[in-house]
């Protein structure tokens, strides 16, 4: 056991109160916060035992001046000595947190199969805290990314002593919004997060090597040149990696039973406690948190986790450097979007742990930032009840290649029109150079966020349809989805859509809004592959996720098309051949049609301006 003293003005006599608090005034008024009064007791690798006898290895953070507190639970497979920071702000504020090694990671014994333990782990572990003498039987969690999940998979199991969670940036199910979105392997992140976690113990990526000169973080993570190596069932393989996990995700490519017991999307019935769900617009999981909070307002075990569940989504990537910056890519949202996560958080866990009456409950149950107007926004419900599904064309002249062609972009039904035509050669696919993304894009080499799409829409194979400049705002907030009436010469393809923000200044930088793919083996469903016929007109739907952006007037509203975006998802061969396996790649010839019996499009959710919003007044 040590101690660690925090500074001297905090070592008054308020270290004495059981609860402290500080007031402070923010967006929703003036609230009680938790103050950082307390010295703090370190105990560092307490072996918490499992029902199966494996030992979790434990770092607990525990008030000094003795007595039962709340505790806040952390459980991770990134290093639980990476989180100290964290643990010391609760600590100080009158919480015992306990950082735990997920099974088999660092200094924790037993065998790590990635989300596979965590839902008993977590209970256990929970009911483990609530028996000790410094616990009052009141336990929260919290996570970013995987920790996040693990605690959405905790709750599942309902452990007795567990009130409430926050889960920043969590998946509702892997496959869909990670691994195979659209059915195509999301390989720049996938790979990436594989390589750097899966090696043996001995060989962890040590995150503080990050910025540490010398060391160059893609010794570890792949070479982007490892994107390209065919079969991608063996690309790691060619600079000396070996992870069998990665060829066990790659065996199974459509939504199967595999995948199937790690969504939450069935388990929302059996979380009891409330959430505080927290996503971005450019991460990769931001479908995820509507998921997640519909699932458990609607479906939740008590009426405390249906009425106290809430949601906050900011305009990030996955990082979200607590919510503290306004820029995301190549943008800068402007000094409303700063937003104070971790004071949010702090309430949170002050009202279901401690009973501070702060007024979190009576916040409104969604918090938005809408991009365009660059502000916060308080809503009801998601979708928004007010959103007015609009269906924007495609029309051309049979030349929407490029930004340099005659593809326009309207709510007018094309009538008699010529269809477009691209060739799709997975020699030399559609570079990423924005979009969504989990993992730092120094491991991947990939841009995510916002960024200016321009470099990619003068090529010939990317179909260009855009609105003329609007004559007044245009508000899109909710889901997106986009219905293309095409063909292939293939006997399998990919299809890509990405929404796009045009400004009219300077040379009319053309930012991202939202993307998707669809693996067009998948088009009946995600766990019913059906090879194509080629020239068969199919009617494909692709999902862009969510978002929230306001088209400002003098902007343009602008669809790209084309087959691929690479290397944030791998190429799609074209050969038809079972996929990951092969070598092969053929060129596919595409066609996109607009006409008055096959009219593509994309649908926006329209919200009217100047119709109020849905929030609490």
């Amino acid at each position: 056991m040590k101690t660690i003293g925090v500074a001297a003005c905090f070592l008054s006599v308020l270290t004495m109160l059981c609860v402290a608090l500080l007031t402070v005034a923010g967006a929703g008024g003036t609230r009680q916060l938790s103050a950082p009064v307390d010295a703090v007791t370190q105990e560092i690798d307490v072996k918490v035992p499992m029902r199966d006898g494996v030992k979790l290895s434990t770092d607990l953070y525990i008030p000094s001046r003795g007595g039962k507190f709340p505790a806040i639970l952390v459980r991770t497979p990134y290093n639980n000595n990476g989180m100290v920071g964290q643990a010391m702000y609760y600590a100080t504020r009158g919480y015992a947190v306990a950082l735990q090694d997920v099974r088999g990671r660092y200094d924790s014994e037993g065998e790590w199969v990635p989300m596979l333990n965590e839902a008993k782990d977590g209970y256990d572990s929970v009911e483990w805290i609530a028996q000790q003498p410094w616990s009052n039987g009141k336990v929260g969690m919290i996570g970013h990314s995987y920790p996040a999940i693990s605690a959405q998979l905790a709750a599942t199991t309902a452990p007795a002593h567990l009130v409430c969670i926050v889960a920043e940036a969590a998946y509702a199910n892997s496959y869909k919004e990670w691994d195979f979105t659209g059915g195509a392997f999301g390989l720049a992140q996938v790979e990436t997060w594989a390589a750097v976690q899966m090696p043996t113990r001995t060989l962890q990526f040590n995150y503080a090597n990050l910025n540490t000169p010398g060391v160059e973080p893609s010794t570890l993570a792949p070479f982007p040149q490892d994107y390209w190596h065919l079969p991608v069932m063996t690309n790691a393989e060619t600079t000396g990696r070996h992870f069998e996990i990665w060829k066990e995700w790659l065996r199974h490519a459509a939504y199967d039973d595999y995948w199937k017991p790690l969504s939450m999307e069935d388990k929302y019935p059996q979380i009891a406690v409330p959430a505080y769900l927290v996503g971005g617009w450019f991460d990769t999981f931001v479908e995820g948190a509507t998921a997640n909070f519909n699932g458990i307002r609607s479906n939740g075990k008590t009426p405390e986790a249906r009425t106290g569940t809430k949601l906050v989504i900011g305009p990030w990537v996955h990082d979200f450097r607590n919510g503290k910056s306004s820029a995301t890519g190549d943008l800068d949202f402007g000094p409303g979007a700063p937003f104070p996560l971790e004071e949010k958080e702090l309430s949170w866990f002050d009202y279901w742990l401690k009973g501070v009456q702060n007024g979190m409950d009576r916040e409104a149950a969604i918090k938005i930032f809408v991009m365009g107007d660059d502000q916060w926004r308080d809503e009801k419900a998601w979708p928004l009840a007010r959103a007015q599904y609009t269906k924007y064309y495609l029309h051309s002249g049979s030349k929407a290649n490029s930004l340099f062609g005659d593809g326009t972009l309207s709510t007018t039904p094309p009538a008699a029109e010529p269809a477009d035509s691209y060739t799709y050669d997975p020699h030399f696919p559609i570079p990423t150079v924005s979009g969504h993304a989990c993992c730092d894009p120094h491991w991947t080499s990939v841009p995510d966020g916002p960024r200016d799409n321009q470099p990619v829409e003068t090529r010939p194979d990317v179909l260009v349809y855009s609105t003329a400049p609007l004559s007044e705002d245009v508000e899109v907030t909710g889901p997106l989805v986009a219905k293309l009436f095409a063909s292939t010469s293939a006997r399998d393809t990919d299809w890509t859509v990405k929404l796009v923000d045009v400004y009219p200044q300077g040379s009319q930088p053309a930012f991202n809004v939202a993307d998707g793919i669809l693996r067009a083996r998948y088009h009946l469903a995600l766990d019913n592959p059906e090879l194509l016929q080629p020239g068969h007109i199919y009617e494909f739907t692709v999902d862009l996720a969510n978002s929230s952006n306001v088209f400002r007037q003098g902007h343009r509203i602008r669809i790209e098309v084309s087959s691929s975006n690479f290397p944030q998802y791998d190429r799609n061969p074209n050969t038809g051949h079972t996929l990951y396996t092969d070598e092969e790649l053929a060129v596919a010839h595409q066609t996109v049609y607009h006409d008055g019996a096959r009219a593509s499009y994309i649908l926006l959710p329209i919200i009217p301006r100047g119709s109020g919003t849905e929030g609490h007044p």
